[in-house]
């Protein structure tokens, strides 16, 4: 799997994406009668997902068509061309017309993502169809952004037998060490001693030791800090998850993985920037440690939280890794998260809500985010809900009764230890449920390309 473009040869066979109104001129005037006959004489009426290998005179192969559908279709989905591609020959392609040209980067994206395969424990078959870059797409760009999902995928779909917390350290040390970035890593008990305590009590009760691992790239520039949720398992702690619910408890290291992602990007595209990476890694299991309900906590910048369920422990590693964070007061902080069940109830899978205070920092993310076929939605900052996550024994309330409002009441408790500085906050998913274009099921990535596009406006580069 290299996630790369074809090399551009003599041989390489041309690719029409035809919408399925246009396929009847098409096969008139591009066609020969021997090739419209064919055509005609196919089910391939240009709906998305249908492709067509068109014979020459000696019966080779000699062209491809693909399905573009319409307006109102191509509005239901995304990647559309990744649709068709996995119905196409073992050839290399050239295309050859059909797709606009401010559609051509996410179209040859998801055809370079539909190669992606999770082979780890049981080989995968490759896709044998590949794709020139197209005159007027930045090849390496998009085969950075594939190499980057790429990086996501794998690590949330890695069972936690094999991505503990020491693993995910070893992930991030490798994305280190690749770019020349310097890292830092706090273990165990040293998290005490420097202090983090939240971070310590949700990953004290694990085999593998809690950690907080601190990447630093660049030194010039803005300042850049991403923050994500390195559950690497939740059992949900004493207030033990359901079995059903513990499934798919091996993605809840969706937001480091995330960001681990964006900081592949970022570093590999050479920004001007200062860009720091917190990942709190911790597995929250079950033993006679375990931190209980009714607990206080008290976390790095001196606040106290109740523990009203010990199953609302992302919002608790996270408190601690921002608080570390503002001290520096960065230009930009952002944390990502699968954080509430709340948010995929609100947007559903396939939306990564995010929550800031800055209006242009929204308006260049919700622009940018159809251009890079990463949808993103915002969500309210709903200060009126600020009494819901104090319980008043203490500062904060982990979790607030009621249930209403999960997702932002996470939100606005996590905003407490960010500071005063700009900041935004993912409460993404990280998982597919069923498989789509370019998008096998499984770890998927959420929000890092529309934030790619997004934060060098925001940051002035």
């Amino acid at each position: 799997m290299t996630l790369e473009f074809a090399p551009d040869t003599a041989d390489a066979l041309p690719l029409y994406a035809i919408e399925g109104e246009a396929l009847d001129n098409f096969v008139e005037t591009t066609l020969t009668p021997a090739q419209a006959i064919w055509v005609r004489a196919s089910s391939f009426s240009g709906g998305i997902g249908q492709a067509l290998m068109v014979p020459g005179p000696d019966g080779a192969p000699a062209l491809a068509l693909v399905g573009y559908g319409s307006a109102a279709s191509r509005a239901r989905g995304r990647f559309h061309l990744a649709a068709a591609v996995p119905s196409l020959a073992a050839k290399v392609f050239r295309l050859a017309g059909g797709i606009p040209e401010d559609q051509l980067e996410q179209e040859c994206l998801g055809a370079l993502l539909t190669t992606y395969r999770f082979d780890r424990y049981k080989d995968q078959a490759p896709l044998g169809a590949m794709l020139v870059a197209p005159e007027g797409v930045d090849a390496a760009r998009v085969e950075r952004m594939a190499r980057a999902e790429a990086l996501t995928r794998d690590l949330i779909n890695t069972p936690a037998s094999d991505m503990g917390p020491i693993q995910l350290e070893a992930a991030a040390t490798a994305l280190a060490n690749a770019h020349g970035a310097k890292i830092d890593v706090t273990v165990g008990e040293a998290l005490l001693e420097k202090n983090f305590p939240m971070i310590h009590a949700v990953g004290r009760a694990a085999e593998q030791a809690p950690r907080l691992i601190d990447i630093r790239w660049g030194k010039v520039g803005p300042k850049l800090t991403l923050v994500g949720k390195g559950v690497c398992f939740d059992t949900g702690g004493l207030n033990l998850k359901p079995g059903a619910s513990m499934g798919l408890m091996k993605k809840d290291m969706g937001g480091s993985a995330t960001v681990l992602g964006l900081a592949e990007l970022i570093m590999a595209s050479g920004w001007p920037v200062q860009l720091r990476v917190l990942i709190p890694a911790v597995e929250n299991a079950v033993a006679g440690n375990s931190f209980r309900p009714g607990d206080i906590l008290t976390a790095r910048n001196g606040l106290t939280v109740e523990i009203n369920n010990t199953d609302a422990e992302g919002r608790l590693v996270l408190a601690d890794a921002l608080a570390l964070a503002a001290e520096e007061s960065p230009d930009q902080i952002i944390s990502m998260a699968t954080l509430t069940g709340a948010a995929r109830v609100a947007v559903g899978p396939d939306l990564a809500p995010f929550y800031t205070d800055d209006a242009g920092f929204a308006a260049a993310l919700t622009e940018a985010a159809p251009k890079m076929a990463d949808p993103v939605w915002q969500m309210p900052f709903h200060a009126p809900y600020e009494s819901m996550i104090e319980p008043g024994i203490a500062y904060l309330d982990n979790a607030p009764s009621g249930g209403f409002a999960g997702s932002i009441t996470a939100a606005l408790f996590l905003r407490r230890f960010a500071g005063q500085g700009h900041y935004a906050h993912f409460d993404i998913y990280g998982w597919c449920p069923s498989p789509l274009p370019a998008r096998p099921k499984g770890g998927v990535q959420q929000g890092a390309r529309a934030l790619f596009a997004a934060l060098p406006k925001a940051l002035g580069l």
